[in-house]
């Protein structure tokens, strides 16, 4: 007895030593994951000759607030803001339609060739954005999207991951759901709307923030498409701050801060159904 319990005593230990090691190991993951964010913050609160002073500043002192009052004053700031949240707007609510239909019909509707256009579709995520960007610019230049939001919403509206995503969560629910809806006298489009929509909700809030951190941080799209500055969004926006000869870093931090905090309080409000979309759009394939 005494030799069995001289053995659990040290597995015990073992397991102790592990999980210590363990957090510890977390814990200087998640330190050295905040330091960017500290650092964006920080310097955001500095003077300008500060942001660039070796040995860095960590805590500034006095903490400079007006540097987020000229963020505002020096550039039309809060007019980006609002063009990104129009268009943010449209592009989450659009694509969430679509591609729900989309997958939808990929799930659950039987037809010619589905698998083999599905295949298609899906292989589209293999195509770099670089080699499509010139033929997309043409296109919306001869109808004459250039310069307006119209080119940064509309091609947002179809997505192969999120029809992937959505289509993921689709087959994993039971098909007497809809063979029950059926015999009420449910058209498709009646059982896609009215039933199996409000089961995905988790997946739904999923791609809405992947869809929303996309588009509210995306600068390659509205530097191709926007010239007029009324029309810039905050990416755009934030690198006024940024000249030829010298960048006004505490500005420029200023102004990430701000396009970061809509992105965490997005994450935080939807954290519980981000998860369990993640978990369960693979259940089935």
């Amino acid at each position: 007895m005494a030799q069995i319990h001289t053995v659990h005593k040290k597995k015990s230990a073992g397991f102790i030593v592990r999980r210590v090691l363990l957090y510890l190991l977390l814990i200087i993951i998640a330190v050295v994951m905040l330091v960017p964010f500290l650092w964006m913050v920080s310097t955001s609160l500095k003077e300008q000759y500060d942001a660039v002073k070796i040995p860095p500043v960590w805590v500034p002192i006095p903490p400079r607030w007006q540097n987020y009052v000229d963020l505002f004053t020096q550039q039309p700031m809060l007019q980006f803001m609002l063009n990104t949240i129009k268009i943010v707007f449209f592009v989450v609510l659009g694509q969430l339609f679509f591609s729900s239909l989309a997958a939808y019909s990929f799930a659950r509707i039987k037809f010619q060739g589905r698998t083999v256009m599905f295949f298609f579709y899906i292989a589209t995520l293999m195509v770099p954005g670089q080699v499509t960007m010139i033929p997309t610019y043409l296109m919306f230049a001869k109808v004459g999207f250039t310069d307006t939001h119209w080119a940064l919403i509309l091609p947002a509206f179809f997505s192969a991951f999120g029809v992937f995503l959505l289509r993921q969560f689709f087959m994993s629910l039971p098909k007497e759901l809809e063979e029950a809806a059926e015999i009420d006298g449910c058209n498709p489009f009646t059982t896609y709307w009215r039933i199996m929509l409000p089961l995905i909700v988790p997946a739904m809030l999923t791609l809405g923030v992947f869809t929303l951190m996309n588009t509210w941080n995306d600068y390659m799209g509205p530097l191709i498409y926007l010239s007029t500055p009324e029309k810039y969004t905050m990416t755009l926006g934030i690198a006024y701050f940024k000249g030829i000869y010298t960048t006004q870093w505490n500005l420029v931090m200023a102004g990430s801060v701000l396009s970061v905090i809509p992105i965490l309080i997005a994450y935080l409000c939807a954290q519980k159904y981000f998860v369990e979309g993640i978990a369960f759009s693979g259940v089935k394939g």
